[in-house]
């Protein structure tokens, strides 16, 4: 299993690779440079409240699908003929939910005509995740991992032609932005429901209030959970928007840095999106995940640390490059939010193979905490340091929740950290401060530094042993001549 991890994770990293960062970089970005910081504060407040009642759309049903299709994969017929009726009425649900406590908050006219837009496109975006969920339980890994980018790859082409292409004549308008995501899931819920139907032929849609109810009852932990995380992620921006008076302007700062974390976190999501079929499948047939475990954090920890001290520290120029309306919050935001990019990656390792294991209580309860304290602090800190104290908020709600996580995997698998493990870690972490503080004393070519500095961390973790490069080194070997490693 572990050999499977790391070849589909190559793959998976590779067309992320080539699709993700230009999206993110090229697209996104963009879109914010040619609207203005303000209007992109605007939409991206309202992109943050449809994630606060999001789970209404899943209701856990995508990662208790996910978990056991890949324990028992006779159960997919049965499920998905059900499931798919059942999204669609709780996405409902979750329709009149969120525009009704929009009206409460008393949002304008323009603010309700794009949330009902958002609200269809968070739809349409947590139904594909379920339909990919179907095909990574039925172990079809490589097939998941190619659809994974496919509604991003249908949206740069669009937007390509949209922003670049000046083909509307007009001047471009965030409106657009979220039509052309709608476009784009469309078609890719399409295209993956086409290869689901291909691969496991013919089926029929039904409704059976009794297994509807018994799923329901099943997934409550996983939509509690999701509830719980989408508050204490999505909840600063709305905030930020709501409690000061230039919120939409603090919300634009906000995410422009937050764009940024996200970036790096869609490549540990790939760890989580491989891991919890693989964790389930292992801990199904009680065979052990310590192998895995070990190699998916070795790998992820390095970049973790590499990827976050390096952006931390040449902060300035990576926002003075990227953004056309320079800002002095801008850079300190940026400097602590990408931070949070080393707890929210371990979250993805520990937190998924606790909901592998069905542990749901416990992580409804450290959840729980999070949103508590993510919540105090916003309150307290963004009417003192606006888009400052939400970065704040954040970085300390991240720490917290993912301690609180590997310390109750600690106690359930009795893990044992090994002195020299210890010492390889600590080690590791120490000199690679060092590296930063050493490139950071010389002042020209930020960008050839910034790379030296990457590379030498990574580089450091090879002569320390942290990352397996033998074992990488052989399934590539393997992989080359053909041979299934």
């Amino acid at each position: 299993m572990k050999r499977k991890f790391i070849k589909n994770l190559f793959l998976l990293i590779i067309l992320n690779l080539l699709i993700k960062p230009f999206w993110i970089f090229g697209i996104d970005r963009s879109v914010q440079n040619t609207v203005g910081s303000g209007e992109y504060g605007f939409y991206f407040s309202l992109l943050g409240f449809t994630f606060l009642f999001n789970i209404l759309l899943d209701f856990g049903i995508t990662n208790f699908n996910n978990r056991s299709i890949s324990q028992d994969q006779t159960l997919f017929k049965g499920y998905f003929s059900n499931i798919v009726v059942v999204k669609f009425l709780l996405a409902v649900i979750y329709g009149i939910i969120s525009f009704s406590v929009a009206l409460m908050m008393g949002y304008e006219k323009r603010q309700l005509e794009l949330l009902i837009v958002l609200i269809f496109n968070q739809f349409l975006s947590s139904f594909i995740l379920y339909l990919r969920s179907n095909i990574s339980g039925m172990q079809f890994y490589t097939t998941d991992s190619l659809l994974s980018v496919l509604d991003r790859f249908i949206m740069i082409i669009l937007c390509s032609i949209a922003i670049w292409g000046h083909i509307l004549g007009k001047p471009f308008r965030i409106e657009w932005f979220v039509y052309l995501q709608t476009f784009s899931y469309m078609l890719a819920v399409i295209v993956i429901g086409s290869v689901i139907f291909i691969k496991s032929g013919h089926f029929v849609f039904s409704f059976n209030p009794t297994f509807t109810f018994q799923i329901i009852k099943q997934t409550i932990p996983f939509a509690i959970l999701g509830l719980l995380m989408s508050i204490y992620n999505r909840t600063d921006s709305v905030l930020l928007e709501r409690l000061l008076p230039d919120g939409q302007a603090q919300a634009g700062i906000y995410a422009q840095s937050y764009r940024i974390l996200d970036a790096f976190s869609n490549f540990s999501l790939l760890f989580a999106s491989l891991l919890l079929p693989m964790f389930a499948n292992l801990i199904g047939s009680k065979e052990d995940i310590r192998p895995l475990l070990k190699t998916s954090f070795s790998l992820l920890f390095v970049a973790c640390i590499a990827v976050s001290l390096s952006c931390m520290t040449f902060s300035k120029p990576i926002i003075g490059t990227l953004y056309h309306e320079g800002h002095d919050d801008s850079v300190k935001v940026f400097a602590i939010l990408v931070l949070s990019f080393i707890p929210v990656s371990i979250n993805y390792i520990f937190g998924t193979l606790l909901t592998a294991n069905g542990n749901l209580k416990l992580l409804n309860y450290a959840a729980l905490g999070a949103v508590c304290l993510n919540i105090m602090l916003n309150l307290v800190l963004i009417p003192l340091h606006k888009a400052i104290g939400a970065a704040i908020a954040n970085l300390v709600t991240q720490t917290l929740m993912t301690l609180a996580q590997i310390i109750i995997c600690f106690k359930i698998w009795k893990f044992n950290i090994r002195k020299l493990e210890f010492i390889r870690y600590s080690l590791f972490t120490l000199i690679a401060i060092a590296i930063i503080f050493l490139f950071s004393l010389f002042k020209d070519g930020w960008l050839i530094r910034f790379s030296a500095t990457f590379v030498s961390i990574c580089f450091l973790g090879l002569l320390t042993g942290i990352l397996p490069i033998t074992r990488l080194l052989e399934i590539v070997r393997l992989q080359l001549k053909g041979v299934n490693p």
